[in-house]
């Protein structure tokens, strides 16, 4: 319970008391308990979305979807403070400019967003909500968007894990980093794995095992591209920081997002027996 108050504490703006003490064993409780939160975020996310559609279907004609998936995406970004968001461009903004280590860990430090920080925030959530949109039109926008928000916290426990080291000897990143024994996030991940599925199968707007698998890829993938993206960013900056967690948080769900708005071929459907 103390790690899960600390993960709330952490992860969102919710009012509540968090640890007296924060030291790195209740941090990595806290990173365990991450995609609990990004459930409990998402499934709140995903409510408002749904009622965003009934609130804005218009009398006749398509259902209304982009106001939907910019209010999810929105809501989302608030209920944690815009964190991820302003550690995604400071990333990108350390990652856009040249020079050694700590020059690239100054530039990421600075509380000033440049260019390359603006560019990259903004085509990221242009992409989230463009694919959230397209999810809805296809009925399965409540599933993705709690997906997306299990699967980029699972991506920052991942991060967290034993021998990723930390950028900087303070910050955020020293207290998190390697902190995560391996055995506590496989059965995370195997959480979320069991929780997509069956919020694919019993989806609000109609779930099914076509919906169940997709749900699974999309974790997959995004698990994926948060590996890649990870080892790429304990190259640059010698380890990771609250920075690069939270920027992956923001990538990992846009793959995640746009996993979900594409549509699978029906041979391949029918190949693994679910057309």
């Amino acid at each position: 319970m103390i790690g899960a108050r600390a993960a709330v504490t952490l992860l969102t703006v919710v009012p509540i008391r968090g640890p007296e003490r924060l030291d790195r064993t209740v941090a990595g409780r806290a990173m365990v308990a991450a995609p609990a939160v990004g459930f409990a975020l998402g499934f709140v996310c995903a409510l408002v979305v749904v009622a965003m559609r009934i609130m804005t279907k218009p009398p006749t004609g398509s259902p209304q979807t982009l106001l939907p998936a910019v209010v999810g995406v929105a809501l989302l970004a608030g209920l944690t403070r815009g964190l991820h968001l302003d550690g995604l461009a400071d990333v990108a903004d350390a990652v856009g400019v040249r020079g050694g280590r700590e020059r690239v860990l100054a530039v990421m430090r600075e509380s000033t967003i440049g260019a390359f920080g603006a560019v990259t925030v903004l085509f990221v959530v242009l992409v989230q909500v463009s694919a959230l949109s397209t999810a809805i039109a296809a009925h399965r926008g409540t599933v993705s968007i709690l997906v997306a928000a299990m699967a980029s916290r699972l991506a920052a426990t991942w991060s967290c894990v034993e021998g990723v080291p930390a950028a900087r000897p303070d910050g955020l990143g020293a207290l998190v980093a390697g902190t995560v024994r391996r055995r506590d996030a496989v059965l995370a991940t195997a959480g979320v794995f069991a929780v997509a599925a069956l919020a694919g199968r019993f989806d609000f707007h109609g779930g099914d095992n076509g919906r169940a698998v997709r749900a699974v890829v999309a974790v997959a993938v995004a698990l994926g591209a948060a590996f890649l993206l990870r080892r790429r960013l304990v190259r640059r900056f010698g380890g990771v920081t609250g920075d690069t967690l939270g920027a992956t948080v923001e990538i990992t769900a846009m793959v995640s997002l746009v996993t979900m708005a594409m549509t699978i071929p029906t041979p391949a459907l029918r190949l693994v027996g679910l057309d």
